[in-house]
């Protein structure tokens, strides 16, 4: 037992280290399963590196403890398996060091995007290097000094700050939690943050338990066999207690893979629940659609503003058309409902005005500093000017080539069938009109496959060029 306990490869060493690797692949399934069922398309900006960083540290802490705490038996020592790399800096700034500040970052960005109301004033990266300053330091300094021996272990003196440093950013974590706890989220964010506090600090309790064991006893090897076991254990439920979708990707945390009506939320205007969200609707007022009509007052109509997005999509233009269609659900929101105007604020951002957005739509510099640095993210005027500069796009470019498009045939067709329908209705009283959804594929002249670039997308885009 004492050299399996000096050297690695007891059989307790193999069952943790299976515990661990099992907890890894449920933290990668975990990330990607979502993605790859639901068929998102991969986020940008923060919602996507922080929780990729996430998965890394864990992967980086366990890795760490595992080489450094002589979990496998090797015949000899290899460079590579330096005390100083391995429970200095991996386990440290790059293992649970990472792990607490990108959930720190996560909550930061919470607490003023649904406090303040407002974008937090510092990036993501720059905030998650600040933070992670204190721990580079402790590395450094830990390096220069050499208080370990060939086995990983550090003396009694060091024991005390180092575990001080893990404990102080657990402390961090808690606080600024406590700074949102009133908020009233909508994807159990709160629920998921105190939940992986809870799980957390019990874990990191036992964990500084074995850990304080494994340092200090070193003599007595079937403690520091224990210990060792209990240490990558708990660090495993540490991994996956930590790990939530709800804090950035809202919208992916509802989509649950047990779930089959997962197609319900497939907005996010649907996830919040406003009322008549989406362009279908089962009934709609029958209206003749008039080309005379300013383009501002025909997109009210839901019917022509499917066409319209139908068009503008075709000639691989329709960005605006969405954007104007999201804010019309954000209207809907009651000025009384900060919280879920914010959360459809920041989407709507995150897809079409942050630089480099999925839906970059076209404005100016001016205009979209303007809603980069609002004070008021749940502001009624929030959407306005970029609003009219995207009205003047559309009339000067895709409202033209729009009325002389298939697509507004197809439309005009399907009204003036609409319209005869509903007057046969109202003259017999019996409901027998014909359904344009009933027309077979072959009678069906609006069933063909129209070719994206037709004449009117040429036009279109010879108008851009």
């Amino acid at each position: 037992m004492a050299a399996c306990a000096s050297k690695g490869g007891c059989p307790s060493d193999y069952v943790a280290l299976s515990i661990a690797v099992v907890s890894m692949i449920l933290l990668l399934l975990k990330a990607t399963l979502p993605y790859l069922i639901h068929k998102i398309p991969r986020p940008k900006g923060s919602s996507f590196w922080l929780v990729a960083i996430q998965v890394l540290a864990s992967f980086n802490l366990l890795l760490s403890i595992v080489i450094a705490l002589n979990f496998l038996k090797f015949r000899k020592r290899h460079w590579w398996r330096s005390c100083y790399l391995w429970a200095v800096w991996i386990e440290g700034p790059l293992g649970f060091g990472l792990l607490l500040s990108c959930r720190i970052t996560q909550i930061f960005q919470l607490y003023y995007i649904f406090v303040k109301r407002r974008l937090p004033p510092i990036r993501s990266y720059i905030f998650l290097s600040l933070i992670l300053l204190p721990w580079i330091a402790s590395a450094a300094f830990i390096h220069i000094r050499k208080p370990l021996n060939y086995r990983c272990h550090m003396g009694t003196v060091w024991i005390i700050p180092v575990m001080g440093l893990h404990a102080l950013y657990v402390v961090a974590l808690i606080a600024f939690t406590g700074a949102v706890r009133h908020v009233e989220f909508r994807f159990h964010e709160l629920k998921d943050l105190w939940r992986g506090i809870l799980v957390s600090a019990a874990s990191i309790g036992i964990w500084v338990a074995a850990y304080v064991m494994n340092e200090v006893r070193e003599d007595i090897s079937w403690l520091e066999i224990a210990s060792r076991f209990l240490l990558l254990v708990m660090t495993s439920v540490l991994v996956l207690a930590f790990f939530s979708f709800s804090i950035s990707q809202p919208l992916i945390s509802l989509m649950s893979l047990r779930k089959k009506d997962h197609k319900e939320y497939k907005t996010m205007s649907q996830a919040l629940g406003i009322h008549d969200s989406g362009i279908h609707l089962q009934r709609e007022p029958i209206s003749i659609i008039d080309p005379d009509e300013p383009l501002d007052k025909l997109l009210l109509n839901r019917r022509f503003r499917q066409s319209f997005m139908e068009f503008a999509d075709s000639c691989l233009a329709g960005e605006s058309v969405h954007f104007y269609d999201e804010v019309q659900q954000f209207d809907k929101i009651p000025i009384q409902d900060p919280v879920r105007r914010i959360y459809m604020a920041r989407h709507i951002i995150e897809k079409y005005i942050a630089a480099g957005a999925p839906r970059e739509v076209n404005i100016s510099h001016r205009i979209r500093q303007e809603i980069l640095s609002s004070n008021d993210l749940s502001h009624a005027d929030l959407f306005k000017n970029t609003l009219g500069e995207l009205m003047q796009l559309m009339k000067l470019n895709l409202a033209k080539d729009y009325w002389s498009s298939m697509y507004f045939m197809k439309l005009k067709e399907e009204v003036n069938m609409r319209t005869v329908d509903h007057e046969l209705e109202h003259a017999s009283g019996w409901n027998f009109s014909p359904r344009l959804s009933s027309v077979h594929c072959s009678d069906d002249p609006f069933q063909h496959e129209h070719s994206p670039r037709n004449s009117a997308c040429h036009s279109h885009n010879s108008k851009l060029q």
